[in-house]
């Protein structure tokens, strides 16, 4: 029988629901607070972490005949999620973490729960270069895929060969760069319902293992002396309007250290908004709105969020 759209998630029931052929189960109303870097959020209705694709499909088979949307969930760097928590099942990529190394094609092929700055540094060690931008996004691959993560004036696009895609309807498909659409913090994942299994990335060995390594750790020292880590955050919140910087045009009209209830603009970088003590996901959706508005009416500049919000606001 499938679940009523509208089901309540305090009405779910409590018991973990096991899937055929396979060890995988799934969750009832889980805390997702934990699995985010904002600490923040409510319940996921329904909640999964599958293995391998195996897993994955009798996910995807359980979903279909529930008729339930799923949402994907990798390290929770980039999100805010509701108070409400979410309706349908949240799919955890973290335990995807295949790694697999092709020194003749020189491609790298990585799970989606992997943490993209690990890869980074690993990437690094070996003298390839490519990679050193990623070194201080804390994301996992499979986020880093889906939003063409960047910094450092690189970016996912720049190193993708392709990524291997799952639909709910039990096809993959080998999707290129070129076949995701990108652009500025964008691919066309973002608008499909779709899960990231993996990502071979094709990188460029060089003799200066040295030099590479040198460059991987100043872009982390830049990093962690410019931005703040000492509170939650979800990294950058809004995307960067060309010419100028989101931060700078914050910082501009004083709204650094600017708070509604838990949550604060942050004093080290203004396009960084911290959960400053108890914050709650409408705090912070509060003071991303409060910031766009005052960017707005100030600059004449609309600010588009990079965070991702998931549930209803």
């Amino acid at each position: 029988m499938a679940i009523a759209p509208n089901t309540p998630i305090t009405d779910s029931l409590t018991n973990p629901i096991s899937l055929p052929y396979t060890d995988c189960v799934i969750h009832q109303k889980v805390h997702l607070a934990p699995y985010t870097s904002y600490r923040v959020g409510g319940k996921a209705q329904w909640y999964a972490e599958p293995k391998a694709w195996d897993d994955i499909q009798e996910i995807f088979s359980w979903i279909n005949k529930q008729q339930i949307p799923f949402t994907c969930l990798g390290k929770g760097s980039n999100l805010l999620i509701c108070d409400q928590g979410i309706k349908g099942l949240v799919l955890n990529t973290r335990h995807l973490k295949q790694y697999a190394v092709d020194e003749h094609q020189q491609t790298i092929t990585v799970g989606a729960g992997y943490s993209l700055p690990k890869l980074a540094w690993q990437v690094a060690k070996k003298g390839w270069e490519g990679l050193e931008w990623a070194v201080g996004i804390p994301g996992s691959v499979g986020g880093a895929v889906v939003m063409n993560a960047g910094a450092h004036k690189g970016c996912v696009a720049d190193v993708l060969q392709d990524a291997l895609v799952a639909y709910p309807d039990g096809t993959i498909k080998k999707l290129s760069g070129q076949e995701l659409e990108y652009s500025y913090r964008t691919s066309r994942l973002q608008q499909e319902s779709a899960l990231v299994l993996s990502a071979t990335l094709k990188l460029s060995p060089t003799s200066t293992r040295d030099k590479v390594m040198e460059i991987t750790g100043n872009n982390f020292k830049h990093r962690k002396q410019t931005q703040p880590y000492d509170k939650p955050s979800c990294g950058s919140v809004f995307r960067n309007p060309q010419p100028q910087a989101a931060g700078w045009l914050i910082e501009q009209i004083g709204l650094k250290g600017y708070q509604i209830g838990g949550a604060q603009v942050a004093h080290r970088h203004a396009n960084f908004i911290l959960n400053a003590g108890n914050a709650t996901a409408k705090d912070i959706y509060s003071l991303i709105h409060h910031v766009q508005e005052q960017v707005q009416n100030n600059w004449s500049i609309l600010l588009h969020p990079e965070v991702r919000m998931l549930g209803e606001f």
